[in-house]
């Protein structure tokens, strides 16, 4: 019985610890990477939630004078949406 608790409670702890290992990033650290990508100025962030998901849409005025807003996934995955749902042009506007 002790046997067939511990292999339920395994992988249940194993999703536990994979899910702590990764790396959250704060809304600093999403601007400052955004920044430091762009090499524009943050125009304005805010914290964005999608369900379970948490996102952060940052708008930066690129070097070359377009508006961008993009969307950083929370959880420090690569999946970023640079034209965000909703956004018809392209995640870009010109100023």
């Amino acid at each position: 019985m002790r046997k067939r608790l511990l292999i339920l409670v395994l992988p249940a702890l194993a999703g536990t610890a994979a899910h702590a290992a990764r790396q959250e990033l704060s809304l600093e650290q999403a601007v400052a990477h955004v920044q430091q990508e762009s090499g524009g100025t943050i125009l304005s962030a805010d914290t964005q939630h999608r369900g379970r998901r948490v996102e952060y849409r940052i708008k930066v005025l690129t070097p070359d004078g377009h508006v961008r807003v993009l969307a950083v996934p929370a959880d420090g995955s690569a999946e970023s949406t640079k034209s965000p749902a909703g956004n018809g042009a392209g995640g870009k506007e010109k100023h």
